[in-house]
């Protein structure tokens, strides 16, 4: 016989109902750190209230370092995106601890606006759906609400105008933005492909999804609606119809999902939280400005060379009708970086310093963390 040592005992595999009682005790662990969290949260809350009038409870900046720091130290296996999820849930409840935040946005309930809203500010805030961008607007100018989420930008038709037009006379700030997947997918009472003969949706998600309908359902009667709502209330309540809507409306109707990301081409929607608070530095952030000059050869390639001449990436530029005059413009600019960092302001007071020019700083905002 060899010297070696015998190899050891294979040891038993814990049984699953072990397995369960592990999962159990960490459950337990994790509830009694939300109830320290939030004894802590309740600290910060009162440390607020003892400060100075109109002291802000919500800050964008703290909660955008909050989800970089997580994804920085993140290792996984448990997917990032739900460890974001989990944590903005998390914050707004805690958030709830010290003030009730109410949110406008464009609604119906279960729209896009609805969903880049959660997203944004959690289940725990009080959200208020509106008929129009403007009503968005007014009601945080009315301080109806603390914070607005209006659409600004698609990511295939471009930018939403009535929100860009509004910022010309209104004195409120871009807090933030929002970027949301539009996914759309065959929701229904049925739960058989092959029952569907009527489909209803809005008229750019059916045009998105026109491939894969001809592909798939050929024959079936396509129907125009106003809104995604009444698309999914249609399925709801009709049968052998299905709409074409997001997981969001599956959950809020009851519907089944016989059919997911059915979209011809992925897009992307952007939303601005507007506001009357103005973020402090997070580390990563956008400033977004509106600017008229006068109509000279070259005027707007020397103000774009103001921040070339800094090394500042412009993240978008668009122009639009000033509404003044005929063929008079207004011009908005998205950059990196915060309106406090140095090379920032000193663009910006070179720009203001030109004759003819004139500025308005929208914000400057975290860029989105998740």
């Amino acid at each position: 016989m060899s010297g070696e040592e015998p190899a050891p005992e294979a040891t038993d595999q814990p049984s699953l109902e072990e397995l369960r009682q592990h999962i159990d005790r960490i459950d337990d662990r994790i509830h009694d750190l939300l109830m320290e969290r939030a004894q802590w949260v309740l600290q910060v809350g009162r440390t607020k209230g003892r400060g100075s009038p109109g002291t802000s409870f919500y800050r964008p900046e703290r909660e955008a370092r909050i989800h970089r720091r997580l994804e920085e130290r993140h290792r996984g296996p448990f997917p990032v995106q739900a460890v974001h999820r989990i944590y903005r849930e998390i914050i707004s409840a805690s958030l709830r601890l010290e003030k009730k935040l109410a949110v406008a946005y464009l609604g119906p309930e279960a729209s896009s606006s609805h969903q880049a809203a959660i997203k944004q500010f959690g289940s725990s805030c009080d959200l208020l759906p509106v008929g129009s961008i403007e009503e968005v607007f007014n009601a945080v100018e009315l301080e109806r609400v603390d914070f607005g989420v209006a659409p600004v930008e698609n990511s295939t038709e471009g930018v939403v105008t009535s929100t860009l037009d509004r910022f010309v006379e209104s004195p409120l700030l871009i807090s933030g933005e929002i970027f949301l997947s539009v996914v759309h997918n065959l929701l229904s009472s049925e739960t058989d492909l092959k029952r569907v003969r009527t489909v209803y949706g809005r008229f750019s998600s059916l045009d998105r999804c026109r491939q894969w309908l001809d592909e798939q359902l050929p024959g079936v009667v396509i129907t125009e609606v106003p809104s995604t709502i009444q698309a999914a209330e249609r399925a709801r309540n009709e049968p052998e119809t299905a709409a074409i809507a997001g997981l969001f409306a599956a959950d809020r109707f009851g519907l089944h999902t016989l059919a997911e990301n059915i979209h011809d081409t992925a897009h992307e929607n952007r939303y601005f939280v507007i506001g009357r608070q103005v973020p402090q530095p997070s580390g990563r952030d956008k400033t977004s400005l509106m600017f008229r000059f006068r109509d000279q050869p070259g005027f707007l390639h020397r103000v774009l060379g103001i921040f070339a001449g800094r090394h500042i990436n412009l993240t978008s530029i668009q122009s639009r009708p000033s509404k003044r005059k005929a063929w008079d413009y207004l011009f908005f600019i998205d950059l990196e970086g915060h309106r406090a960092d140095p090379s920032v302001a000193a663009a910006l007071e070179e720009l203001g310093a030109i004759p003819g020019v004139s500025i308005k700083i929208l914000g400057s905002y975290p860029m989105r963390a998740l």
